[in-house]
C-alpha cells in the first residue's frame, strides 16, 4: 500500500516536504491512481482577487473516481469484501457486498438512470436511509457523470425541497420507508411532499424496503426494481475532468439557507484516499467502521470514497447506538472484528452514561484504532472511550475537518503522533493551519490561541458553492485576505498540538474576555452529576454577553436540585476562572439535536435571547418536543 506513513520520523519528514514543495508532495500521491490521461499542471490557485476562490488541481486531468475504485482494484479484490451492511434489528441478517458483486450493482443502477434519461452533468438527490442501495446509487451517479446530492434521510420534506430546488435536481432517489430503532419512518410521503415544490424532478425512483404502502404514481414513480429488471450489467464509466464536480452536499450557514458545498473528482480522489489510509493505518484485512451516516460528509469519504478507493472492508449501520440496548455498538464490532471504529463524541457520552457494562461484557480485542469526528471530545468522554473501550492502549484519532475540507486536516496518525485527551494533534502533511487575532495577524509560535485559518489549498477543499460562487468567496475567504476561515477558534500549545475550542461564532465575549462554549461545556460535564450540557451566550445588562447554560443532569432529589446549579458554577470556577462561570443555568431534561447528533445551538442562542418568534425548522430534530419544554423553563422571559 503506497503512501502511507510508517513512523514519526516519516511523518515529519513527509510533513517537511509537504510544505517546501506541495505541487511535487500531491503530484506524487496522484500518481497511484489510474488517469486515463494526466494532468497539464498540478495546481492554479487563489484565495483573492477576480472570482476567488480559484482553485484547480490535476488541470487537464481525465479519469472517472469508479475505474479507481472497481477496475483498479478489481485484478486482486474482486472476491474480497467491499461493503458489510447491519441492518437496523439484529435479528435480521447481514448483507456481504464483495468488490465484484458491487461493481456490477453500480453498472447496473448506472444503466438504469442512463435508461431514463440521466446524463453527465445532471443533479441527482438521494433521500435513502443506510442500506446497501445508497452507495450503489451513489457511485452509479458517479460513474455516468451525474452529479449526487445526498439529503440526509431526517431532513423535513422542506428542507428536503430547499435541497433540491438548489441544485435543480431531475431525478429523485428514495424508499417506501426506513428504520431506526423500534421506529418506522414513511420516507415516499416526505418525497411527495416535497416534490409539491420541485418543477424540476422528472422522475423518483423508489427502493422497496419497508413494504409499507405508499403513494405511487406511475406517470413520474419508478421501483427501483422495475428500472434495473433485465438490464445489462456491462457499463463503461464516463471520462471526466478532474475538475468536474463529483458531489454537491449542503451545509447549514449563518443564514437560513443551505450552501451547497461542491467537491470536484480528482481532488476529492486524491485526498480521500490518503487521508483513510494514514490516519486510521488501515492494513489489507482490518475491517473498517465508521458510524456516521452517509447523508453526512463523515459518511461519503469514510463509509463510501476513502475506504473504496483503499480497497478497504466498510461497516454500514441501518440503526442507532441505543436499540435494542445500549450494547449495540458493541455487538457490532465483536461480531465483525472491527479494527478500526469512528463514532461521534456525542454517541460515546451518550453511552457513557449507560454504564460501562455494555462495553466490558464484549470482545473488543479486534480494535485497534479508535476515533471522533464531527466536535471536539471532552476530556472525561476521552478517557472512558481511552480507558474502558481502548482498554487504555488503542489510540483514538481526534480528527478535525469540515464538510468543505472533504478529508481529515488535523489529527493524530494512529499510533504514530502521540495523543492527548482533545486534542487535535497535528496537521496532516500537505495541510499548511495557522492561527490569526481577530485583525487577521498571524500568531506564530506555540502556547497561543486565536482563529484557525488555512493558508495554502489541499486536494479536496471546497471548490464553490452551488449556484452562488460570491457566497462561497464571503463565506470563507473575505474576512482574512487570502487566506481560508475555517470559522473555528483554537489554541497551539507548547508542543504545537492545535486544540479546537469551538466556532468563533460559539466564543463568548464576557467583560472583554473571550471565552469558549466548547471550553466552558467541558468545565461543566466534569460535574460527577452531569451528563452533558451546552453553553451559549446572552445579552447581559453589565458584561455585554453573559453566559447561559444548558444542562442535563442525573435524576436529581429536592435536596440536590437545590444545590447543582452552585456546584456547577464553582466546577467550571475550578477548571477555567470565575470568569467563565454561568450566570445563568437551566437544568434539562434533553438538548435540540438534529439526528446526527448536532446540538443545534442557533435555537438555543434564540432563547436565550429572549425570542423565540423565528427558531426557523424544528421538524429535523431528533425530538422537537424539546423545544417547547425548554422555552417554558427558561430563566429569560421569552417572546413567542
Amino acid at each position: 500500500m503506497t503512501n502511507k506513513i510508517t513512523s514519526l520520523a516519516d511523518y515529519l519528514q513527509k510533513y517537511k516536504e509537504s510544505v517546501a514543495d506541495p505541487e511535487g508532495f500531491w503530484a506524487n500521491i496522484a500518481e497511484s491512481h489510474y488517469w486515463r490521461k494526466k494532468w497539464d499542471q498540478v495546481l492554479d490557485w487563489r484565495f483573492e482577487g477576480k472570482d476567488a476562490p480559484h482553485v484547480k488541481w490535476f488541470i487537464n486531468g481525465k479519469l472517472n473516481i469508479t475505474e479507481n475504485i472497481f477496475e483498479r482494484n478489481m485484478f486482486m479484490r474482486k472476491d474480497q469484501v467491499a461493503l458489510i451492511w447491519e441492518p437496523n434489528d439484529p435479528k435480521e441478517k447481514e448483507v456481504r457486498l464483495t468488490y465484484g458483486e458491487l461493481f456490477d450493482k453500480v453498472k447496473q443502477f448506472a444503466n438504469g438512470l442512463l435508461k431514463i434519461g440521466v446524463k453527465k452533468g445532471d443533479r441527482v438527490a438521494i433521500y435513502l436511509p443506510m442500506i446497501p442501495e445508497l452507495p450503489v446509487a451513489m457511485l452509479a451517479c458517479a460513474r455516468i457523470g451525474a452529479i449526487h446530492s445526498i439529503v440526509f434521510a431526517g431532513f423535513s420534506a422542506s428542507s428536503l425541497a430547499d435541497r433540491i430546488i438548489d441544485a435543480s435536481s431531475n431525478v429523485v432517489i428514495t424508499t417506501d420507508g426506513a428504520y431506526r430503532g423500534a421506529k418506522s419512518i414513511p420516507l415516499k410521503s416526505v418525497v411527495d411532499e416535497a416534490l409539491k415544490t420541485c418543477p424540476t424532478v422528472k422522475n423518483t425512483i423508489v427502493f422497496k424496503h419497508t413494504g409499507e404502502e405508499i403513494n405511487f404514481d406511475a406517470r413520474h414513480d419508478i421501483w427501483w426494481h422495475d428500472l434495473i429488471k433485465g438490464v445489462s450489467t456491462e457499463n463503461t464509466a464516463e471520462e471526466m475532468d478532474a475538475e468536474d464536480i463529483l458531489f454537491i452536499l449542503y451545509t447549514s450557514g449563518s443564514t437560513g439557507k443551505p450552501k451547497g458545498v461542491v467537491h470536484t473528482i480528482g481532488g476529492y480522489m486524491v485526498f480521500a484516499e490518503y487521508t483513510f489510509k494514514n490516519v486510521f493505518q488501515y492494513d489489507d484485512g482490518d475491517i473498517f467502521w465508521c458510524t456516521a451516516d452517509i447523508g453526512w460528509v463523515t459518511g461519503h469519504t469514510y463509509i463510501v470514497y476513502g475506504p473504496l478507493l483503499t480497497g478497504a472492508t466498510s461497516v454500514m449501520f441501518e440503526g442507532v447506538p441505543t436499540w435494542p440496548d445500549a450494547g449495540r455498538f458493541w455487538d457490532v464490532v465483536d461480531k465483525y472484528k472491527v479494527s478500526q471504529f469512528y463514532t461521534a463524541p456525542t454517541a460515546i457520552r451518550a453511552l457513557v452514561g449507560h454504564g460501562d457494562e455494555w462495553v466490558t461484557k464484549h470482545d473488543l480485542s479486534s480494535i485497534k484504532v479508535l476515533g471522533t469526528v464531527g466536535e471536539p471530545i471532552n476530556e472525561e468522554a476521552w478517557r472512558w472511550y481511552h480507558d474502558i473501550v481502548g482498554k487504555g492502549t488503542r489510540p483514538i484519532v481526534d480528527t478535525w475537518w469540515q464538510t468543505e475540507t472533504g478529508g481529515i486536516m488535523i489529527t493524530p496518525l494512529a499510533g504514530i503522533i502521540p495523543t492527548k485527551p482533545s486534542y487535535a494533534t497535528l496537521p496532516l502533511p500537505g495541510i499548511q493551519p495557522i492561527l490569526v487575532d481577530q485583525e487577521g495577524n498571524e500568531l506564530k509560535g506555540n502556547s497561543v490561541q486565536g482563529i484557525l485559518c488555512i493558508k495554502f489549498p489541499w486536494p479536496g477543499m471546497i471548490r464553490t458553492t452551488y449556484g452562488d460562487h460570491k457566497r462561497c468567496y464571503e463565506t470563507y475567504f473575505s474576512l482574512y485576505k487570502g487566506l481560508y476561515l475555517t470559522g473555528d477558534g483554537a489554541k497551539r500549545d507548547e508542543e504545537g498540538y492545535y486544540r479546537i475550542s469551538g466556532r468563533i461564532d460559539d466564543v463568548i465575549n464576557v467583560s472583554g474576555h473571550r471565552i469558549g462554549t466548547a471550553e466552558v461545556e467541558d468545565a461543566i460535564n466534569q460535574h460527577p452529576r452531569v451528563n452533558e450540557s451546552a453553553v451559549v451566550g446572552y445579552p447581559h445588562p453589565i458584561k455585554g454577553s453573559g453566559i447561559y447554560a444548558y444542562v442535563i443532569c442525573d435524576e436529581l432529589s429536592d435536596e440536590e436540585r437545590d444545590g447543582i446549579e452552585d456546584q456547577i458554577r464553582e466546577t467550571v470556577s475550578k477548571y477555567i476562572g470565575p470568569i467563565a462561570k454561568p450566570d445563568l443555568i437551566q437544568i434539562v431534561s434533553g438538548l435540540p439535536k438534529t439526528r446526527s447528533g448536532k446540538i443545534m445551538r442557533r435555537i438555543l442562542r434564540k432563547i436565550g435571547e429572549g425570542d423565540a418568534t423565528n427558531l426557523g425548522d424544528t421538524s429535523t430534530l431528533l425530538d422537537p418536543g424539546i423545544v417547547e419544554e425548554i422555552i417554558s423553563g427558561a430563566k429569560v422571559e421569552v417572546k413567542r
